[in-house]
């Protein structure tokens, strides 16, 4: 039986981004919520599952290749995963066993590694090429992942140039100094630049549990939504 909690907070979530998708004069089918399931059992995934959800997000490989596993190994409705963490180069052969899309893109060595074990999955069998959205660094954090935007038209044209990836689009994480606005007009203003060397590469992955309304207002189409409906994560 789904936890009556999970599912007040789950219609809530869904509720306050159709909300903001109207006040924004958006098409609701252009706005996926993804929920991010980091710090939560396999259990959770299943009971978003029968709640509705089908685009879940995790950050580290470690634990989200056997929860993946899990919930694959079972009869339930089809459904996407998408890795939203910093990305080893060491991990893209297991991150591409379960991902639909990888939404930290932000190097040529992560480029490189993804080129290389989406050719060797081909040459094997059916695997079709994985969507990336390319990483922004909105801080002047160089320890902080992502690119900043001034690089990108040049990352951005390696990444088209590259076999195996579908470039699909820019994400970016709002910085937490009250400049939330700021930042999702940059991710905007980055997502247009990449338009301009692939039109059709238009999502904007940007808005979490505490700004989705705002990044809506400013174009994002996929939204990664922890805590507002997961709750308190359970930290092992």
């Amino acid at each position: 039986m789904v936890d009556q909690q999970l599912a007040e907070r789950y219609q809530s979530v869904t509720q306050s981004v159709a909300q903001a998708i109207a006040a924004a004069n958006r098409d609701a089918g252009e706005v996926t919520t993804i929920v991010v399931t980091k710090f939560h059992p396999a259990q959770m995934v299943l009971d978003l599952l029968e709640l509705g959800a089908r685009d879940f997000g995790e950050n580290k490989d470690q634990e989200a290749a056997p929860k993946a596993a899990q919930v694959r190994a079972l009869d339930v409705p089809e459904h996407r995963w998408h890795f939203v963490g910093q990305l080893q180069s060491n991990k893209v052969k297991s991150v591409l066993n379960y991902a639909a899309a990888i939404h930290s893109l932000d190097r040529e060595s992560l480029l490189g590694a993804l080129v290389k074990e989406v050719a060797k999955k081909k040459a094997v069998g059916e695997f079709k090429d994985i969507d990336v959205f390319i990483e922004l660094n909105l801080t002047d954090d160089p320890e902080r992942g992502g690119m900043q935007p001034a690089d990108l038209t040049r990352f951005a044209t390696s990444v088209l140039e590259s076999p195996g990836v579908n470039l699909v689009g820019v994400m970016g994480v709002a910085s937490l100094d009250n400049q939330i606005e700021a930042d999702f007009e940059r991710i905007r203003l980055a997502s247009e630049t990449l338009r301009t060397l692939k039109p059709e590469a238009n999502l904007i992955s940007a808005g979490m549990s505490g700004d989705f309304g705002t990044a809506i207002q400013y174009g994002a189409t996929h939204l990664r939504i922890g805590t507002a409906i997961t709750g308190p994560r359970q930290y092992n």
